[in-house]
C-alpha cells in the first residue's frame, strides 16, 4: 500500500515538474515493479530520484529497492524498471539464522519461506537478538513481528 502511495505522489509531482512539461514521460506501477519511461536518459535520472525520494518518504527501505540498468534506445527513448523486493532471499535468510545462532543464546531461528521465525521462551532473549539484527548490518530490510505471550 505505501509503495502505491509513494508512486501517485511521483506521479503527481511529475504532472506538476516543470521540466516534464510537454514531454513523454510516465512511472507506472505493476505488482512489485515501478517502471519508468522518458525522453532521454537525463529524464530518467531524474525520474528515479523522484520515484527513490518518494519512497523513502513513505519509510519504505532503499534495500528492498533494486533499480536495473536504464535501457536507452538508438532514438534516445529511455527506459528503467524498480523493482520491489518483498521477503527474504535464501541466501540473507540463512546468513540472518546464522547469525542468530553464532549469538549463543537460548533462542531457536527457523527459516519458514521468505521469513526467519526466531522463538525461545525468555522474552529478553527475543528482544536481545531483535537488538543485535538491528546493530547488524544486512543486506535486505528487517521487520519484525510481535511476539505472543
Amino acid at each position: 500500500m505505501e509503495i502505491e502511495n509513494a508512486v501517485n505522489q511521483a506521479q503527481k509531482e511529475l504532472a506538476n515538474r516543470f521540466d516534464f512539461k510537454g514531454s513523454k514521460a510516465e512511472i507506472i506501477l505493476e505488482k512489485n515493479e515501478i517502471k519508468l519511461t522518458a525522453e532521454d536518459q537525463f529524464k530518467i535520472k531524474t525520474l528515479v530520484e523522484i520515484v527513490v525520494s518518494k519512497l523513502a518518504k513513505r519509510a519504505i527501505s532503499l534495500k528492498s529497492v533494486d533499480r536495473g540498468e536504464p535501457d536507452i534506445s538508438p532514438l534516445g527513448h529511455a527506459r528503467q524498471s524498480i523493482k520491489i523486493k518483498q521477503g527474504l532471499e535464501a541466501t540473507v535468510a540463512k546468513q540472518i539464522s546464522q547469525f542468530v545462532r553464532d549469538a549463543k543464546l537460548k533462542v531457536t531461528a527457523a527459516i519458514e519461506g521468505d521469513k526467519v521465525r526466531v522463538s525461545s521462551k525468555n522474552r529478553d532473549d527475543l528482544q536481545t537478538v531483535i537488538a543485535a539484527c538491528r546493530a547488524h548490518d544486512f543486506p535486505a530490510a528487517l521487520s519484525y513481528v510481535n511476539f505472543r505471550d
